[in-house]
């Protein structure tokens, strides 16, 4: 790296007597046609921007153009990042977005020792460029040495500026590794590196900075004693990159401690390049860097050119003028705004006052930002007392597309400015649905487990706990969520919460906690439930206490009452029937419902329901309504009983319930002190930013998550669940995020998929132990990672039951489906629904629809079907049978001749019921001694069928309890259905 430039440059910025001569001409070289105040769109001509930005910002990346000859140039690709001192740069950074759109973000960037001209130019260049993009790009003036994070987050881990600039005369500087200079450079951020090099003193330590000494065969990183773990750790990505940049991967790497003295041996090398230890003095207050200081904000506004203050008590958004441009003066940073009905010239005009204000007033360091009527950033939003939650940008969306259409007509390609159509994708869980479910409901600050045929019922006046428990790439992962109702009562969301957290520490926070709100759930709620019902009311005594104590009409959901059902979901694995109010202004053409009084059910589909929403409402009948006939109703042919049902006609809406789409995930870090929430953000983010002394707060807007780093202060991860939702109340990105919001706290080390997608994940990286500085030495050093095994699930001795908590061989687990006994109708199914659910009827899924499917054996990912288990997976069937001691349920075993043994008795949760399945070859005989045959070798569709039976009776060949399994009765009742009743079970089952 060759020597900066000594002296300061008499055409620096900050010395330049006047920048208005440069700026006019460069307006009157490009006279725009301008508009009145009334336009709604800029007037662009081909004349008004530069051909170099043709085709500019199309695609996803990094565009660079210097500034030579006051006209942009395209810079090599190969050399991004690479800026001279005596340079100005124009950099476009694009960015793809979910909704199918590109996002644009200018910076112009100056060098300390570039021209007035090359400056003045760079600002004009941006706004044209702008206009070239749609007219709704963020500006951002780069001043060398105060950059903005952002731009800092392009070039990771950290800048070089080079000595020399092009138009200024200046000799760009070849690197030369035979002539290797010892350098010193100061280095700050915690989250991005601010390098500089400094002279090579003993003067230019401090206790508060990091310091890296390059030597010709080695690299020192001096840390000050004031320095944090996390700034000593970014510091050594510099180390890294200094060592493979410029002395080809081959240097000694020592980190010295501010303190420790000649005993160290790479302590002493390094004073010995300053002549010896001595005391560093301590930096006196006056000291502050040339920092400016932060003011009250300043509103001004643009006439003819010069800047005058507007006069108001208080900055609201109501004094910004949609045909006019102003400039917000914070002191260490300005903001121009512009109108969208503004003209090219008014926005060039704008930012030339802007620079002429920074120039006259010797403020060359502060930042300025340019943004656009209805694209405003959250900083400029967060200066004024009163800014609406909502502003109508719906015109920006038209102007683009005019200005797309002008600059194609002149004969530009403007691909990139039209917003494509996003990708429509079925959102996905990125959770493995093959584990066990438990699910308990709370009751004041207890909670009561709840049985199989219970656990898929919630009551909106309810709050639940549910602990999922499912294989994971390693090892078992666990989830423990809260699900809060509707009308559900405070303090029983602060149990549920509480007791969630002491189920989660007694795993040694090694499970995700996460709390959901109804009408809120995320994707992996519903497919963790499968078929889920919610019903109206509560059984609660909290919710019972609180209907009494406020003298409300209890209205839990009663079977022989009137009710009504919306029924949603997507297929067998994610289906739902919520209880709405049974009035038609309910209905939604849709949907399809369910209607019950008494002994009457309806069906209703709507005139814009599929078949799919149809079969789903035949499958929740079983579930609500197991033992009637219905009869069906489709949309405006519905009979009179029907709407006198539900109290006469009305206008109901035909729109599908929309939610929110997941947005492009933001990664914040978090300070939180004495209730006090304090976030910044880290722009294009990865797992290395995620550092293991601090809390992050990823933002999805439907989901938020909430990482804990395993050395943050016990005191503070306490209060993870507190940061969430402090996060969720204060809104700090003001985007209009709803309280009720999913949200996921979980530790460093237990990941989960639907977290880690939104990264290039390493597992090694969050399972090293250390602090981050540590970790990060030690790959320096090392050249690798060291290998951790992932911590292993707290085991305990025993159970509450007394029994061994460590099974030898553990059972396949799969959690049971429970049916009535006397249900006996099943409902038929279109081959398209058919099709869709055999997807979900495999055996390596979970299937809880009805009719009843066929149950088979569950193997985690880690498990083989040659009963070889998850050996983890025992420790934590263990460890939750210490949370709430199980319901003692009968359960038959099978032997070899096929029948039960009477007693057998299973301590297992209804839940949470281990199969042990037959062999598939095994035969046996029934009461009556009629030979029996496994299920899976009688169906229709069997892989070894057999062959020695009456194909017309195959259900005759099953045993007595399998057949009661299969399909929800005996035998003998099975007898006594209708003949058409017999073959639709039969169909559904697969033995006809």
């Amino acid at each position: 790296m060759g020597s900066p430039r000594s002296g300061s440059s008499s055409n620096s910025p900050s010395n330049s007597t006047s920048i208005k001569s440069t700026i006019g001409s460069l307006l009157r070289s490009k006279p725009g046609k301008g508009t009145s105040s009334k336009a709604k769109v800029m007037s662009v001509s081909l004349k008004d921007l530069d051909p170099a930005f043709q085709g500019a910002g199309q695609k996803a990346g990094l565009e660079i153009w210097r500034i030579e000859n006051l006209k942009p140039v395209p810079v090599p690709k190969d050399t991004y990042g690479k800026f001279f001192v005596g340079d100005s740069y124009i950099i476009l950074k694009t960015t793809a977005i979910k909704n199918g759109s590109l996002r644009h973000e200018i910076h112009y960037w100056l060098g300390k020792d570039t021209s007035q001209d090359e400056a003045g130019a760079a600002a004009i260049k941006t706004v044209e460029l702008d206009a070239a993009l749609g007219g709704r790009a963020v500006q951002h003036r780069e001043i060398q040495g105060n950059e903005t994070d952002k731009f800092l987050s392009y070039f990771k881990p950290c800048i070089f500026p080079q000595p020399g600039g092009a138009a200024s005369g200046f000799k760009h500087v070849e690197v030369n590794a035979e002539e290797h200079v010892t350098r010193l450079y100061v280095c700050k951020g915690k989250h991005v590196v601010h390098v500089k090099e400094v002279p090579f003193a003993r003067s230019s330590l401090n206790h508060e900075d990091i310091f890296i000494l390059d030597t010709k065969s080695k690299i020192f990183q001096f840390n000050g004693s004031n320095s944090s773990i996390q700034e000593r750790a970014k510091a050594l990505e510099v180390v890294q990159y200094i060592k493979d940049t410029y002395h080809g991967g081959k240097c000694d790497i020592a980190a010295v401690d501010d303190g420790k003295l000649m005993a160290d041996a790479d302590a002493g090398e390094f004073w010995g390049f300053f002549g010896g230890f001595a005391p560093l003095p301590r930096r006196t207050a006056s000291d502050d860097g040339g920092k400016v200081q932060v003011t009250s904000a300043k509103l001004l506004g643009i006439r003819g050119g010069k800047l005058e203050p507007v006069s108001a008590d208080t900055l609201s958004r109501e004094l910004l003028e949609t045909n006019k441009c102003y400039v917000l003066d914070c002191g260490a940073e300005l903001h121009v705004w512009t109108g969208r009905s503004t003209s090219l010239e008014e926005r060039k005009a704008a930012i030339a006052a802007a620079e002429e204000l920074i120039r006259e007033e010797n403020r060359h360091k502060s930042n300025l930002t340019r943004v656009i009527e209805g694209f405003e950033t959250v900083m400029f939003k967060s200066k004024f007392d009163k800014w609406p939650q909502t502003t109508e940008v719906a015109v920006s969306d038209e102007g683009r597309g005019k200005v797309a259409a002008l600059l194609k007509k002149q004969g530009l390609n403007v691909k990139g400015l039209m917003k494509t159509t996003p990708t429509k994708e079925e959102p996905q869980p990125f959770i493995d649905c093959t584990g066990n479910l438990e699910v308990w409901r709370v009751n004041g600050t207890e909670k009561t487990l709840l049985s199989g045929s219970d656990s898929t019922k919630f009551y909106s006046g309810d709050c639940y706990i549910f602990q999922y428990t499912y294989p994971g790439d390693d090892t078992d992962e666990i989830l423990i969520g809260t699900w809060f109702g509707k009308k559900s009562t405070e303090d029983e969301r602060t149990s549920a919460i509480s007791l969630a957290t002491k189920m989660n520490e007694a795993l040694k926070s090694q499970g995700v906690l996460a709390r959901f709100y109804e009408g809120k759930e995320p994707i992996q709620f519903f497919a963790i439930f499968q078929s889920l019902a919610v019903f109206k009311g509560g059984l609660s005594t909290g919710y019972k206490n609180y209907i009494t104590e406020n003298g409300i009409s209890d209205d839990t959901y009663s079977e022989e009452g009137l009710a009504l059902f919306r029924v949603q979901g997507t297929g067998p694995e994610n289906m739902q029937a919520i209880q709405v109010d049974p009035v038609a202004a309910s209905l939604n053409s849709s949907y399809s419902y369910i209607l019950h009084g008494g002994n009457t059910v309806f069906t209703w589909s709507g005139g814009l329901a599929t078949t799919l929403d149809h079969e789903l409402a035949e499958r929740q009948l079983d579930v609500i309504k197991p033992n009637l006939q219905t009869k069906t109703q489709k949309e405006g042919t519905e009979s009179d009983q029907f709407w006198s049902m539900l109290g006469g006609k009305a206008e109901y809406p035909s729109q599908k319930i929309v939610k929110e789409q997941e947005g492009d995930p933001r990664l914040f870090s978090c300070t939180f002190s004495k209730g006090d929430l304090k976030v910044k953000e880290i722009y294009n983010f990865s797992q290395d930013d995620l550092m293991t002394e601090d809390i992050f707060i990823l933002d999805c807007h439907t989901d938020v998550f909430v990482w804990v780093g395993q050395n943050v202060d016990t005191k503070i991860k306490s209060q993870s669940f507190t940061i969430g939702e402090k996060f969720l109340e204060l809104d700090l990105n003001m985007e209009s995020i709803s309280k009720e919001t999913p949200l996921f706290v979980m530790t460093e080390g237990f990941e989960p998929s639907f977290f880690t997608r939104f990264f290039k994940w390493d597992s090694a990286k969050s399972l090293m132990h250390g602090n981050s500085f540590q970790r990060k030495l030690a790959i320096l050093k090392n050249g690798v990672a060291p290998t951790v095994e992932r911590p292993k699930r707290r085991t305990p001795v025993s159970s509450q039951s007394g029994r061994s908590s460590v099974q030898e061989k553990p059972s396949q687990r799969s959690r049971s489906v429970s049916f009535s006994p006397e249900r006996v109708r099943v409902r038929g199914r279109s081959p398209a629904f058919n099709a869709l659910a055999a997807n979900f009827e495999k055996p390596d899924t979970r299937n809880l629809s009805t009719p009843p499917p066929v149950v088979k054996k569950l193997y985690p990912k880690s498990v083989t079907p040659d009963k070889t288990a998850n050996p983890k997976s025992a420790s934590i069937t263990a460890i939750t049978s210490s949370f709430e001691k199980p319901t003692t349920t009968m359960i038959p075993k099978v032997v070899k001749d096929g029948k039960p043994k009477e007693g057998e008795v299973s301590n297992r949760s209804e839940s949470l019921t281990i199969r042990e399945d037959a062999k598939e070859e095994e035969v046996g005989e029934d009461e009556e001694g009629m030979v029996t045959y496994p299920y899976d070798r009688l169906k229709t569709n069997s892989e070894d069928p057999v062959t020695d039976i009456d194909i017309t009776k195959r259900e005759a060949y099953l045993s007595v309890a399998e057949f009661k399994e299969k399909f929800g009765m005996t035998k003998d009742a099975f007898s006594k259905l209708p003949k058409w009743k017999q073959n639709r079970l039969k169909i559904a089952l697969q033995l006809f």
